[in-house]
């Protein structure tokens, strides 16, 4: 009984989520399989998704006792738990090593009280005995204080000291939390971690806690150094912390975080500015000169107030302008301050916590009156929302510029401080420097320019990012003027689409920054465009949580888009059918109902029968995963019927042939259960015969997979293997490695029903080398116990 039991978890454990790999997903479906042909000649109805541990045991009680009286189900249950017990004792992937820290800035000076007390709290944690109250709990230190003190500074310089105490690598997030509004969510985070801890292993899937537990178990025993920057929430760090006492996690925040200092027991270090002469020598360094100035280098660095990053400011001005004396520049800073009126000035709002004025303002003031006009208004406009990445092409679309003199405004800003080059060729600003920046930007340009600024680098960003999307997905039917004029060449190359989506990936947060300023500005037909462009993120690589976010935003504004005279009555059905999508993949499927209810209402008052079809077929996909068959092929069977009563000219009248193909695979699969092996066979071949006539050849793979399993378990071997036989071939020509493993595995699994040794060696060995191309370490350790079972 418990190796039933245990079984049925490792078939489930990702399967609800959409976790679980190909391999994963068919343990799964066979384990349905079993479970419904237990039930044939039965009173019983056909078993549903069992998604409780007490259904989970219900099942394996019942799999248990109806095997013992049948010789053939013991068969397959055996081989089920066989199969499962490989591939738990496969494990997964060595972890990769991540090295994620930024570089630190050569000129980072004192904060020796910090690296000793980090050092003290290290050796304090290995020198906890066994039983202590710090077993289970990693050392956690937040570095608190106002913007500018150089909080990010000294735990990047900490942590680089450090890191060679923390050989299985260091993991680095800005947490942009400046805002409630910007603070990235945990859920992102972990979904980043993940990826570049296990690169090769399973898509990053679910909500929150899901993600959480995750990561905890992926990083387990692991002498691993998180720094998380510029934290907006005790909230926000938690979810991230490792659960073991040889992990540091370094916090920076310009929030006290108390939270923290409870659970997990964070030390909390609070940050004060420079004392001389550690001021003076920042500033020094930074400007590139000796300290001759005397007492008028003195009086410029007192014009800092010790924060670091006004040292900074003042120190990047002396070394661009070479002739500008300590004299003179203390003098402006003078004039500055002095001309701050303290009631009513615009910069109240940047008063630190220690009661004075924030002696930022007088060094940002200084630096951009020494601007060339075309530098400040791109500093001026480029800060009217907060993207975390501003790039030439971006910064060129704000201000009507072309790349080149974008180009070399950002140098400018970036040679004074006043932007931080973070990447190649990648901006951003520092929180308290953009505030500057918009207050300039409200007195100097108007609100109709202001507006403009914004809509032009919304534009912007959903023309790339909409390039982007349909070259990952060209076959799509996509929604929108976005992609009216998009084509991809007919010779393109095949590794074109894994290109477009690293690209993708690698903006994701300008897109989703994007989304945020179009919502907020009114933008309406570009909110759900820009939430469009989105979809192959989430349907390749997951943020889930972040889809339902943005889709809850491009839901609301295609229906106020609806109701203009020209917007599109289509998008909001879209919009709501991709949110059931990341509700379903989160395994919210109470959520995913009440999306695909809006959805079908959507499209109906629309009188869109593709939209319509569509979310039929979502909730006939989440049916499936619930193993409803019976239900999921009465939706598949429903979106078929409204798909061929859409008429030549009609909206999607173009896709029709192609999704009523899939429509036929999905028919097939959900049959499976339900029906007589002959019509399974029937349906499938029809869905073959459709995807043939639409030239899929990827998607006819899958359907001569599906055939091939039907076959097998039908026990019609020749007729298994012929399939698999061209599944292989479908599948090696589009260079789908995992399918292709799997069609490879079926087929040995075909050659053991037969006996014949050698083939099963064969396919096992070709699986074999395609999973250790592909680092799918795994499969190679479950395909290779297998191989020395059929040696030994």
């Amino acid at each position: 009984m418990g190796s039933v039991l245990a079984m049925v978890d490792t078939a489930l454990s990702g399967y609800v989520s959409g976790a679980a790999d190909v391999a994963g997903q068919r343990l799964a479906n066979r384990l349905l399989g079993l479970a419904s042909r237990a039930r044939e000649g039965t009173d019983e109805p056909v078993p549903t998704l069992p998604t409780t541990p007490d259904e989970r045991r219900q099942l394996a009680a019942e799999l248990h006792r109806l095997a013992s009286g049948s010789t053939d189900l013991g068969v397959e249950l055996a081989r089920l738990v066989e199969e499962a017990e490989a591939m738990a004792r496969a494990g997964r992937a060595p972890l990769a090593v991540p090295r994620m820290l930024p570089a630190v800035t050569r000129h980072f000076t004192d904060r020796d009280l910090v690296r000793a007390r980090l050092t003290a709290l290290l050796e304090a944690a290995a020198e906890a005995p066994d039983g202590s109250p710090a077993v289970g709990a990693p050392t956690v230190a937040a570095l608190v204080g106002p913007g500018g003190v150089g909080k990010s500074a000294t735990a990047l310089d900490c942590a680089h000291r450090l890191k060679d105490r923390f050989p299985d690598g260091q993991l680095y997030a800005s947490l942009r939390g400046a805002s409630a509004a910007t603070a990235v969510s945990p859920a992102e985070v972990l979904t980043v971690f993940l990826r570049s801890l296990d690169p090769r292993g399973p898509q990053p899937t679910g909500g929150l806690d899901e993600l959480a537990a995750r990561f905890r178990d992926t990083v387990a025993g692991l002498r691993l150094l998180v720094l998380l920057d510029d934290a907006h929430s005790a909230r926000q760090v938690v979810p991230l912390l490792p659960a073991h006492p040889e992990a540091l996690v370094l916090v920076t925040s310009r929030r006290r975080l108390g939270g923290l200092g409870v659970d997990p027991g964070a030390e909390i270090i609070a940050l004060g500015p420079l004392e001389p002469p550690h001021d003076r020598l920042l500033l020094a360094r930074v400007a590139g000169r000796e300290v001759e100035g005397g007492p008028a280098a003195g009086e410029v660095a007192a014009h800092c107030g010790g924060m670091p990053l006004a040292l900074c400011e003042t120190g990047s001005l002396l070394r661009e302008r070479e002739h500008l004396t300590w004299a003179t520049l203390g003098r402006r800073l003078a004039e500055r301050a002095a001309a701050r009126s303290p009631e009513g000035d615009d910069w109240e709002d940047t008063m630190t916590d220690r009661g004075g004025p924030d002696p930022l303002w007088a060094t940002t003031e200084v630096n951009y009156r020494e601007l060339s006009p075309a530098a400040a208004r791109l500093m001026r406009l480029t800060a009217l929302w907060p993207w975390p990445a501003i790039t030439p092409g971006l910064a060129a679309a704000i201000a009507g510029l072309d790349e080149e003199g974008a180009r070399a405004g950002l140098e400018e800003l970036a040679s004074v401080h006043l932007l931080e080059e973070f990447g190649e060729e990648r901006y951003r600003f520092h929180d308290a420097v953009r505030q500057f920046a918009v207050a300039r930007a409200e007195r100097e340009e108007s609100e109709q320019e202001r507006a403009r600024a914004v809509r032009l680098a919304v534009l912007w960003v959903l023309g790339r990012a909409a390039e982007h999307a349909f070259r990952v997905l060209p076959d799509r039917w996509w929604l929108g003027p976005a992609f009216a004029r998009l084509s991809v060449p007919a010779d393109r190359p095949r590794e074109d689409a894994a290109l477009a989506l690293r690209a993708l990936d690698a903006e994701r947060e300008t897109l989703w920054a994007a989304v945020d300023a179009a919502a907020r500005y009114g933008l309406d037909e570009q909110t759900w465009q820009l939430a469009e462009a989105s979809w192959p993120l989430h349907l390749r690589l997951g943020y889930h949580e972040r889809l339902v976010a943005t889709h809850a935003k491009g839901a609301e504004a295609a229906a106020r888009h609806a109701a203009e005279a020209y917007g599109d009555p289509m998008a909001e059905g879209r919009m709501l059918v991709e949110r059931a999508y990341g509700y379903l993949c989160l395994g919210r499927f109470a959520e995913a109902e009440e999306a695909l209810d809006r959805a079908l209402a959507a499209d109906r008052r629309a009188e869109h029968r593709r939209g319509q079809a569509s979310a039929l077929e979502m909730r006939g996909l989440l049916r499936l995963r619930q193993w409803r068959c019976q239900e999921a092929l009465d939706l598949f069977t429903e979106a078929r019927a409204l798909l061929r009563a859409i008429r030549p000219g009609e909206v999607g009248a173009a896709d029709v042939p192609r999704a009523v193909a899939l429509l036929e695979h999905h028919r097939g699969r959900a049959m499976r259960t339900l029906r007589p092996y002959p019509e399974v066979v029937d349906q499938l071949n029809a869905a073959l015969v459709a995807l043939r006539e639409v030239n899929d050849p990827y998607n006819e793979g899958r359907v001569y997979t599906s055939l091939g399993e039907t076959h097998l378990e039908a026990g019609a071997l020749p007729d298994a293997r012929i399939c698999l036989d061209r599944a292989i071939e479908k599948m090696a020509a589009a260079d789908a490695r995992p399918y292709w493993v799997d069609a490879l595995e079926l087929r040995a699994r075909v050659a053991r029903e037969d006996g014949d040794a050698a083939a099963e060696r064969a396919d096992l060995t070709a699986a074999e080398a395609l999973a250790a191309r592909g680092a799918d370490h795994p499969t190679v350790n479950r395909l290779r116990e297998r191989l020395a079972q059929l040696a030994g």
